[in-house]
């Protein structure tokens, strides 16, 4: 699946991954390919990139929103932190 994490100032990500753990305000989760459509808000926490081969990134928003529509993520983040 294709995820794009944009802060206002920049894109911080884009490219395929495997699996990408997000910390959502009602508890942290995880979305792989072919997950249901949602829109979620998004608290302050780690976001976990699994780009598959053992390849991980771990980046901090600062709060947000998420949009999994068609395979597709899109990470409206309020900041990256670090």
């Amino acid at each position: 699946m294709f995820l794009e994490i944009i802060t206002p100032d920049e894109k911080v990500f884009s490219g395929e991954v495997v699996a990408v753990n997000l910390p959502g305000t009602e508890g942290p989760f995880e979305v792989l390919n072919n997950h249901a459509a949602i829109i979620s808000t998004l608290d302050k926490g780690n976001v976990k990139i699994s780009e598959g081969h053992n390849q991980v990134k771990n980046l901090v928003i600062d709060g947000g929103i998420v949009e999994v529509l068609n395979n597709k993520v899109i990470v409206l983040a309020e900041a990256v932190i670090g």
